[in-house]
């Protein structure tokens, strides 16, 4: 046990103490600060410019609604219409009309034209063509002008008051969600799915990033023949499982680091954003209590080994990066199943899928604390995922240790399959 941990101590300190070490530290929290203070800003910026209100509207509806459209584009350009043109024509004549209506636009008198017609009217569709087509939140404006004033020239044909049909027609609704838990009210559920992601994708990159740091560093001891050395005096299985304990605790410290930046950077957000001018409602953190940080951990770190072995089983069996790149791929494949599920799995937190894939070994470092975030889950259920996972580190670890100790002693050509199980069963 002791020369476990002066190997587990080695590996980890070798790493702390670079300089990429803290560079990837720091740009931890950068990132942070960037996703939570740059999209708000951007938001801020990206309403719909006032040109959005420069098109050309070809009315082949027979009603007013190009007028209606028009008009309500003058909010945005100007109370004459923001240079609107509205050009009452017969369906008949709708080709020639485009042709003109491009031309326009082309030679920039007008940024778009914009169709109506009789299924603009039934409310199945209208169709803009202009050099704005990719700008999302012009066309976002102007769908919704469209909407509106469909649906209010509908309801005044059913008899409804003008300025009520308009009122209604205005009408959007934001429906406020709020997760109930066994302890009480859970917070926003908007903001626990946002949690869950980011708790599903920061386990991947890290089981990702410190498991190929553990294959690497195999690679390097074969490469370099510092195993044949240390096997005079250390049992393969010690060397091992101190390098997979020394790289598992830089990925803790890190991780560690990068939550806490994170919670410090949500609480000086606000104040931050109030100094670029942008108001911001108060967004709460998911209400996560101790016991289920705990459980997150208990996973990342039982999920690392996971893979860390394998990982370090791969490093074992090749002897260049390029064989290493193609021989990593199942292991790489079975990590990034997981993450290929994430929205099914949101969509459906309880469904059959879901539960298969947060019991699975290979599978449940990542699903089951993306389940715990968004849906309550039974203690038993947890308990039965955390046994099977404990069960399938010891499974691997065990299969990586018998490769490990055969495949950093052979060099030359790449082992086959029947020689790896051969290596095992020796």
């Amino acid at each position: 046990m002791a020369k476990l941990w002066v190997v587990a101590k080695r590996e980890y300190l070798e790493r702390v103490r670079t300089r990429w070490f803290f560079i990837a530290t720091f740009f931890g929290p950068v990132l942070f600060g960037a996703l939570m203070i740059v999209p708000p800003l951007v938001a801020e910026r990206s309403s719909a410019s006032v040109n959005v209100a420069n098109i050309l509207i070809l009315d082949a509806s027979g009603t007013d609604l190009g007028n209606r459209v028009s008009g309500a584009l003058g909010g945005i350009g100007g109370s004459d219409g923001g240079g609107t043109r509205v050009l009452p024509i017969a369906p008949a004549e709708m080709a020639a009309a485009e042709s003109l209506a491009t031309d326009s636009v082309l030679q920039r008198r007008a940024r778009g034209y914009l169709v109506v017609d009789s299924t603009t009217v039934a409310g199945t569709g209208a169709r803009y063509v202009g050099t704005n087509a990719s700008t999302i939140a012009d066309m976002n404006e102007l769908t919704r002008i469209v909407r509106e004033q469909v649906l209010a020239m509908r309801f005044e044909r059913a008899g409804m008051d003008p300025l009520e049909a308009s009122s209604i027609a205005r009408t959007r609704l934001r429906l406020e969600t709020e997760r109930l838990t066994s302890t009480g009210r859970g917070g926003s559920g908007r903001v626990n799915i946002v949690f869950a992601f980011v708790v599903a994708i920061l386990l991947y990159f890290t089981i990702f990033l410190y498991g190929q740091n553990v294959l690497r560093g195999v690679m390097e001891e074969k490469q370099t023949r510092v195993a044949e050395v240390v096997f005079a005096s250390v049992r393969p299985s010690t060397l091992l499982g101190g390098k997979v304990l020394g790289v598992g605790g830089v990925g803790l410290t890190q991780l560690v680091l990068w939550v806490a930046s994170g919670f410090l950077l949500y609480q000086i957000r606000e104040p931050l954003l109030a100094r670029f001018g942008v108001e911001q409602t108060s967004v709460p953190l998911p209400d996560i209590s101790a016991a289920m940080i705990g459980v997150l951990l208990l996973f990342f770190v039982l999920g690392y080994v996971f893979y860390a072995a394998l990982f370090a089983a791969v490093g074992a069996m090749v002897n260049s990066e390029q064989e290493a790149q193609q021989a990593q791929l199942p292991v790489v494949l079975l990590l990034v199943s997981s993450v290929a599920l994430l929205q099914a799995i949101v969509t459906r937190p309880d469904g059959g899928l879901a539960r298969l894939l947060s019991l699975l070994p290979f599978s449940s470092p990542i699903v089951m604390p993306l389940r715990m975030s968004v849906v309550p889950v039974s203690p038993l259920e947890i308990a039965l995922a955390v046994l099977l996972l404990a069960a399938g580190c010891l499974g691997v670890v065990w299969l990586a240790g018998r490769i490990y100790r055969v495949g950093m002693l052979m060099y030359g050509k790449r082992p086959t399959m029947g020689e790896v199980a051969r290596w095992v069963r020796s």
